[in-house]
């Protein structure tokens, strides 16, 4: 069996040492040669020859010396700077020499450095400070569902300290629902450290090349506890306004038929009055049945039932059911959505009448178009009528500006909007009179 050798390799300072050996060799070869081929005393060929073999073996040892010198300084400094010590700095003799160049360039990176490095743990301290002090619980769990940080709000929630916390997965500390559950949403649960509706955000970031899910969990109680009542408040002012307006001239009424049939004898015309008052109280009451019907129907709104829709299909039959005007259709590409076809279409007729309520008033045209936007859909409904002269009560329930209307189409409208992960937005167009409605869908 045989053996391979590899020949050793030099290092750099062997091969600056041979490389100077070898400059020198000729002129000393020569020197020695001379000095012992041309007859000179005994006593001077020693002392010549050990004086050039001193000089060239100590000139060959400065020229490794000054070049792996810096080298090695240089060397000393990227390890400080590498341990982080940014105070170290290097000089050179002569700053304007090649080596100079070299210290000053690394001298600056240790300054660039350290104020990265400055920048890097204020930052670090105005995170660790938010995260500490902020009203909001966060966890960082690894890819195997184990605690690795949690701030002060979450051990508030979970009622332990973080050494107790720290290495649990999240079923043990009852957190699985939030990793688990879609990125974004509510929970309905029990901590120990309190109960109630709490907002989940989850998102996946990195630390040193691992992944982390970072859960973020926000009390909403309090929070929907007050829009409850603000939500509560609206209703019973809207409820005690319209029940006034009903009931206050049924009772005016009521009250007046009570003091004719008192009266003795009868009027001649007591039986045309009953019959006025009688009118006038199931006009009001039947006024009061459509007003509750009204809030029963924005209460009772059905979930959509979601299907395949052909968008342009969609708006002409909407559009054939306004029979007043001819609504322009400009044509879109083909797109196909998924919707409740009776909700949506319900939208598109609401909009349509709306919008040929306005073109009437002002002997006006009606259009309508679709479109694409991104990931979005945009169904658009223009009029020439004479615009909005307010945004702020347009999605307010009850309210409207047209005679003999419930103020309930465009509330539906947005609700049927919203729960197909959409919007509806109305506003007055900038390129010229009239209102533009958009019924924008994930396409």
């Amino acid at each position: 069996m045989t053996r391979s050798y590899k020949p050793a390799r030099l290092s750099h300072e062997g091969r600056v040492v041979l490389l100077a050996f070898l400059a020198g060799l000729p002129g000393s070869a020569t020197a020695l040669y001379l000095l012992w081929t041309l007859g000179f005393q005994p006593k001077y060929q020693w002392t010549f020859t050990v004086l050039i073999v001193c000089s060239w073996l100590g000139f060959a040892l400065a020229v490794r010396e000054r070049v792996v010198f810096p080298l090695q300084t240089l060397s000393n400094l990227l390890g400080a700077l590498r341990e982080g010590d940014f105070s170290v700095r290097g000089r050179s003799p002569r700053p304007d020499d090649a080596l100079g160049e070299v210290m000053r360039e690394v001298n600056t990176l240790g300054s660039t450095l350290r104020e990265q490095r400055l920048g890097a743990m204020e930052a670090t301290t105005l995170l660790r400070t938010v995260m500490r002090e902020i009203d909001v619980a966060i966890f960082a769990f690894d890819e195997h569902h184990r605690l690795r940080l949690v701030n002060r709000a979450g051990e508030r929630i979970l009622a332990a300290l973080p050494e107790r916390l720290l290495g649990q997965t999240a079923a043990e500390l009852n957190l699985e629902a939030c990793l688990d559950g879609p990125p974004q949403g509510t929970l309905q649960a029990v901590f120990p450290g309190g109960a109630g509706r709490w907002g989940v955000r989850r998102t996946r970031i990195r630390e040193r090349g691992l992944p982390l899910d970072l859960v973020v969990i926000s009390d909403l109680t309090q929070a929907l506890s007050e829009q409850e009542l603000q939500a509560w408040q609206r209703l019973v002012r809207v409820l005690g306004h319209e029940l006034n307006n009903s009931l206050a001239p049924i009772k005016s009424i009521a009250g007046s038929l009570e003091s004719i049939l008192a009266r003795q004898p009868l009027p001649e015309d007591w039986r045309d009055d009953m019959r006025r008052g009688l009118n006038v109280i199931t006009s009001r009451s039947e006024s009061l049945s459509r007003f509750i019907g009204a809030y029963a129907r924005l209460a009772k709104l059905p979930r959509p039932q979601l299907q395949p829709l052909d968008v342009a299909a969609s708006v002409g039959r909407a559009v054939s059911f306004e029979t007043r005007l001819a609504v322009e259709v400009v044509p879109g590409p083909h797109i196909t959505v998924q919707g409740d076809p009776d909700q949506l279409e319900q939208v598109l007729i609401n909009l349509l009448r709306n919008a040929a309520d306005a073109s009437l008033a002002t002997h006006g045209a009606v259009r309508v178009g679709w479109g694409r936007d991104g990931r979005m859909m945009e169904i658009w409904v223009k009029d020439d009528g004479a615009g909005l002269s307010s945004t702020a009560n347009l999605f307010v329930p009850f309210f409207t500006t047209k005679p003999g209307g419930s103020g309930i189409g465009l509330v539906l409208s947005r609700q049927i909007a919203e729960g197909h992960g959409g919007a509806l937005m109305l506003e007055n167009r900038a390129d010229g009179p009239g209102c533009v409605a958009r019924l924008r869908l994930p396409a």
